[in-house]
């Protein structure tokens, strides 16, 4: 595990100097005191700690276009790899993903979709500018949102509330309550923000479905004269 200060995998990226203040805090110690009580108690905490920072890693403050907010981490054996929504290649598609890549393919019905091509990889997609970010970066192991309240909350907000100070342009995709809670963080005057049904399986028929979220993505970003997702 790192040390409750210095999270290793952001120590030469662009984002550290921005976020430091919440690893040197109280919110942060709180998360790290969390994961070692579960750890004693034989409780695997997922993802990875390698992994754990991958969203930033994959994808740098400064190449940030889009920011697909999702809720937390995969719960089941191998499947949380740092990305929201994403799993490693060769995973089987959790449900909220195989709707997500149902939508992609009724977007852009006369091609291939790279992350389609992927199999449940996302990082096709965050190494293009989406930052994959998680409302918790951690979860217990076949209990979702076990830490949805444990000091994650103001390390998104901070994330958010730098994008919007730092970037310009950047579309923001809020599926579900969960995600638009964030919307309060975004200067629409200077970026753009898409809210929707999340793609869970419970809510995907209530609008997320037809609701063509990836070429409204791309054409936001043509509008600016940045150059689009190859989702």
């Amino acid at each position: 595990m790192e040390s409750p200060n210095s999270p290793t995998q952001l120590l030469n990226s662009d984002w550290l100097i921005h976020l430091s203040p919440y690893f040197d805090g109280p919110d942060y110690q709180r998360v790290m005191d969390q994961i070692r009580a579960h750890e004693m108690a034989n409780i695997r905490v997922l993802p990875l700690v390698a992994e754990r920072y991958r969203a930033f890693e994959l994808t740098p403050l400064g190449k940030v276009k889009c920011v697909i907010v999702g809720q937390d981490p995969y719960h089941g054996e191998g499947q949380a790899n740092g990305l929201a929504f994403s799993v490693n290649k060769g995973m089987k598609l959790p449900p909220s993903l195989n709707n997500i890549f149902k939508e992609l393919q009724s977007d852009y019905p006369n091609q291939m979709p790279a992350a389609i091509g992927e199999q449940g990889d996302l990082s096709v997609w965050a190494k293009q500018g989406v930052l994959l970010l998680n409302a918790a970066l951690t979860v217990c192991e076949s209990a979702p949102l076990s830490h949805q309240n444990c000091g994650w909350d103001p390390l998104i907000q901070q994330v958010i509330a730098t994008i919007n100070s730092q970037c310009s342009g950047v579309v923001f995709v809020l599926w579900g309550k969960s995600a638009q809670r964030y919307k309060s963080f975004v200067d629409s005057k200077i970026h753009a923000v898409i809210e929707g049904v999340h793609p869970s399986p419970l809510s995907a028929h209530r609008g997320f479905f037809g609701s063509k979220p990836f070429s409204t993505v791309n054409e936001l970003l043509n509008n600016q004269g940045k150059s689009p997702i190859d989702w």
